[in-house]
């Protein structure tokens, strides 16, 4: 072998061995977390909300990483946006997604958008049971304090979406072994799917169903914002549970 030629096996060898580690980014921990949420750019609105809603330890529970396309259902205000956005980065994407009736939440990513903010954000209006992303092009999705809506009912109206075509749609528009994160307000075990209507609230044994029956694995629980103490039957906007309500958290995966 002439010179040149160990000298292009070397090289060839060196650039193999480099793809991994140019190619993926290094995994987010709860302290990375931590750094985002101490960021003095953030609005000071929506630090008062930390201690209670625990987002670090939600978003490394959620495995949020840099690079991610991550699906978040049922933005609202924006509030977890704001984190998700900065924990995927630059060179991440993340898609919002919510229902026409939410109207309130268009001038709220607004006002988050002045000045440049949220500009790794896309941000969809669509039912719940009819997403937009395309198959299998989302790491993550994360429904905060969400899955009950499937069943609110406005006024005079259905309710918001059909249950089965709802994660149907979540297990279409993920990667094989991508993610699924729902985070609710507990209800009562075996109250009806209608307190999603009425108390804001699900049984978790729903969710885990449902989600099962669309195809997907559960990978983990966590009791990070569970409360024994509270009353699974109380409106959750009640002023004596309001912000510490009993709220599961499970993560899914969908299977390679």
């Amino acid at each position: 072998m002439t010179r040149f030629a160990h000298f292009a096996a070397a090289f060839a060898a060196l650039a193999v061995a480099s793809v991994p580690a140019l190619a993926t980014a290094a995994p987010l921990k709860a302290a990375d977390y931590a750094k985002i949420l101490a960021d003095p750019s953030r609005p000071e609105e929506d630090r008062k909300d930390d201690a209670a809603r625990k987002p670090a330890e939600v978003l490394a529970f959620a495995q949020i990483n840099p690079g991610d396309t991550v699906l978040e259902l049922e933005v609202g205000r924006g509030w977890m946006t704001e984190l998700i956005a900065r924990a995927v980065g630059s060179k991440g994407h993340v898609i919002t997604q919510n229902p026409k009736e939410f109207t309130y939440s268009g001038p709220a990513m607004a006002k988050r958008r002045e000045g440049g903010g949220l500009a790794n954000v896309t941000d969809t209006t669509t039912p719940f049971d009819a997403l937009q992303p395309a198959d299998g092009t989302v790491d993550r999705v994360l429904w905060v304090l969400g899955p009950h809506e499937i069943y609110y009912a406005p006024k005079d109206q259905p309710q918001l979406a059909d249950p089965a075509k709802t994660y149907a749609e979540l297990y279409r528009v993920l990667k094989p072994g991508g993610v699924f994160v729902a985070m609710d307000h507990a209800a009562s075990a075996g109250a009806p799917p209608t307190t999603g209507s009425t108390i804001h609230r699900i049984d978790p044994a729903i969710v885990l169903a449902s989600a099962k029956a669309a195809g997907f694995r559960l990978d983990a629980k966590s009791e990070i914002l569970a409360n024994p103490s509270d009353d699974r039957t109380k409106m959750v906007f009640d002023p004596t549970v309001r912000r510490h309500t009993d709220q599961f958290l499970f993560r899914f995966v969908k299977p390679k």
